[in-house]
């Protein structure tokens, strides 16, 4: 088995990672690059202290803060609540209310590889009327559903352009948060057919949109969203951390009659219904 890496790799890793040399660490975290150095070599072991003021510094992640703590051999000080537990009540509720305010449009809440956790019935309309009937409590993962061959791709027409900015998030968030959940995302992403050519960044066009539509087609409707990703302000807990809200909003008339005419149908889902 693989020996886990040790607080002085990780350390030298997310100073490398975020592009700081020795002494800038060092004075960004007021203290000496001579104890940096001594860190970074295993020649010091570090303070609990001096680990969280380190990972502040180096902008790590609650989780990632926890893992450098269980390398200087320190107890994890964040937590990771399950996505339905009580303590998450609050919140969840908060969720379900913007969610519901997204409607008749799209909004969905998802955690850090893309798995739904919560969607509106705008949502739920959009994938029923695209791909198929959701089955009650079936898992959707919304970058496996966007990048692969045969959910969404055969009917988003500017499939390529999509599929390349959204490919360059997931790049800057596995290179953020530094877990391998996150880069087996990435590699599974690439892995499609197709895929890894789009890495290649295109020189947009010069009349570009101010914002990326995703223009999806079928039969004869035309549908056009563009979306906003939003995030929990003062999280304390891993899960809450790592979810995003992602609300989809009309780029044009023909898009907001259609979600109109479905919100006034009703969907067959609850509204803000937990996918998973």
């Amino acid at each position: 088995m693989t020996e886990p890496p040790s607080f002085a790799s990780r350390l030298a890793w997310w100073r490398r990672r975020r592009g700081l040399s020795q002494l800038q660490l060092a004075l960004a975290a007021e203290c000496s690059q001579r104890h940096v150095s001594f860190l970074e070599l295993g020649r010091t072991r570090p303070s609990r202290d001096m680990v969280l003021r380190l990972a502040t510094t180096l902008e790590v992640s609650l989780r990632g803060t926890n893992e450098l703590l269980l390398a200087a051999g320190y107890a994890p000080v964040w937590r990771e609540s399950a996505f339905g537990a009580e303590a998450l009540a609050p919140v969840r509720e908060a969720l379900g209310y913007m969610l519901t305010q997204q409607e008749p449009f799209p909004a969905v809440v998802v955690d850090r590889r893309w798995n739904v956790l919560q969607a509106n019935k705008g949502a739920i309309s959009l994938i029923e009327f695209l791909v198929a009937p959701l089955a009650p409590g079936a898992a959707l993962n919304l970058a496996d559903a966007l990048v692969a061959p045969d959910v969404l791709r055969p009917h988003l027409v500017n499939w390529q352009q999509a599929v390349r900015h959204f490919l360059r998030s997931v790049e800057a968030d596995a290179a953020a948060d530094g877990t391998a959940a996150t880069n087996e995302l990435l590699q599974r992403l690439l892995g499609y057919q197709g895929v890894r050519e789009l890495i290649q960044a295109a020189i947009p066009p010069a009349d570009a949109p101010p914002v990326l539509p995703m223009h999806f087609r079928k039969d004869e409707a035309n549908i056009r969203l563009f979306t906003t990703i939003a995030t929990l302000g003062t999280p304390q807990d891993i899960t809450l951390q790592e979810l995003r809200i992602e609300s989809f909003f009309p780029m044009d008339e023909e898009t907001h009659e259609l979600f109109r005419s479905w919100g006034f149908r009703g969907a067959t889902s609850a509204v803000t219904a937990p996918l998973k």
